[in-house]
């Protein structure tokens, strides 16, 4: 490929703009599900389908790109999310009772759900597509875009749909959002169409794609460290999924608006990307990860008993205030997390290791939301978020268990000599 940068910038502008979709639709689902009459059981298996969608075929794309080309599988994925996000508007204008060819709309919101996850899976091919224009040297640099692209999607993606709802909490549903979103997904196909090139050639090699697999568990088994290692990752994002996607729900038992739910998650995304981009990235080298993950630990924790104490007194203000503690907690412990994995994992185990730890961590996407809005059903409202924080003290002495070994460093000549890891910009990058 003769311009690997304009490639490089396209598969940015690409993936930024379907990801503006995504994340104009996510603040949504806890009231739109709400609205059609699911119970919060039916709630959490909403918002979680996207992610179980991303789970399972994120890695069959990736495989089936390896065989026919990047371009078709992204083209494809963003055809189906601007169908996908076109039917949740479509299904916004129907009432809560209004069948539509013998099924409710909650039946079909469930439907443009897992649409748009299998649509949506195309992430890892956006990456194959990067590591076939970029030698081992630019490699990093180029992932960065990706990560880059999620925080740009999922900073400004709540700002735009922030304009397309009411300021009123008894409001019902708006059918903008997912015009919108469906629009913009439209935008980067015809995008695509148009400017993105073929990758692929005869010297491109297959991009690394993982289920969980028995085989990548009995590896992980036979390294006690590593195994420990990936249950803290599933423990901690667990934790954070739950509270992240409760957010939403306990926004409108504290009588916020839609607009204010947009404004906050477009906050989230912005902090998120200041955080892991910016403070996190200088801290690793001079804590070493061992300290790094206990330090965003314990904040996480704090950040989440925070949020619990001020959610019900029905502030946005104070709820913005202390937002930015659970954020920085999560922004800190989760590339600390991938780090160590890293640095445990053999050269020749390091696709097989971290692509299981990408299995953990969407797993526990999966199970977040469910538990979390289990909690809910019970009438449990804040416990969510208790329940969060107890788990971030497990993580800090479960990081603490791994003091002794060698997958962390602890001093700033320690960790020097590492190669540190890009920084994730994006926590639902699992989630997508």
């Amino acid at each position: 490929m003769k311009n690997t940068k304009a490639a490089k910038l396209i598969i940015f502008a690409i993936v930024s703009i379907d990801l503006l979709g995504f994340a104009i639709v996510l603040p949504l689902l806890p009231r739109y599900g709400e609205f059609y009459n699911a119970s919060p059981i039916a709630l959490g298996l909403l918002m979680a389908c996207f992610s179980i969608m991303q789970f399972m075929f994120a890695p069959l794309w990736g495989r089936i790109s390896d065989r026919i080309g990047r371009r078709p599988i992204l083209l494809l994925g963003l055809a189906g999310s601007t169908f996908f996000y076109g039917v949740f508007g479509w299904i916004s204008t129907l009432s809560p009772n209004e069948p539509v060819l013998g099924q409710l709309p909650l039946t079909w919101l469930f439907l443009s759900r897992i649409g748009a996850g299998i649509a949506g899976a195309t992430i890892p091919t956006a990456q194959a597509f990067i590591s076939d224009v970029t030698t081992k040297a630019q490699r990093g640099q180029g992932m960065a875009l990706i990560g880059a692209a999620f925080g740009v999607g999922f900073t400004f993606g709540p700002i735009i749909g922030a304009g397309f709802v009411s300021t009123d909490p008894a409001a019902n549903p708006s059918e903008w959002p997912g015009y919108v979103a469906s629009m913009i997904s439209g935008l980067a196909l015809i995008t695509a169409i148009f400017k993105l090139p073929e990758s692929l050639n005869p010297e491109s090699r297959p991009a690394a794609a993982h289920w969980l697999s028995v085989r990548d568990l009995n590896a992980a088994v036979k390294q006690p460290s590593i195994l420990l290692l990936l249950t803290t990752i599933f423990v901690a994002t667990f934790a954070f999924a739950q509270f992240e996607t409760t957010l939403p729900y306990m926004t409108k038992l504290i009588g916020l608006s839609d607009r204010h739910n947009f404004y906050l998650f477009a906050y989230i995304g912005l902090l998120l990307t200041l955080f892991q981009g910016g403070l996190v990235r200088r801290m690793i080298p001079k804590l070493g990860e061992y300290k790094t993950g206990i330090y965003g630990a314990i904040c996480l924790a704090v950040g989440l008993v925070l949020v619990g104490l001020v959610a019900p007194r029905g502030s946005f203000s104070l709820l913005m205030i202390v937002l930015p503690v659970s954020v920085l907690g999560f922004a800190g412990i989760t590339p600390a997390l991938q780090a160590m994995l890293s640095l445990g994992a053999k050269d020749t185990e390091q696709g097989e290791i971290l692509g299981l730890g990408q299995s953990m961590s969407a797993l526990a996407r999966i199970c977040g939301p469910i538990v979390g809005y289990g909690l809910l059903h019970l009438e449990l409202t804040l416990w969510p978020y208790w329940a969060g924080a107890a788990l971030m003290i497990v993580v800090a002495f479960m990081i603490g268990r791994l003091k002794s070994s060698e997958l962390v460093s602890d001093s700033k000549e320690d960790s020097e000599p590492e190669v540190q890891p890009e920084p994730v910009l994006a926590s639902d990058a699992d989630a997508v």
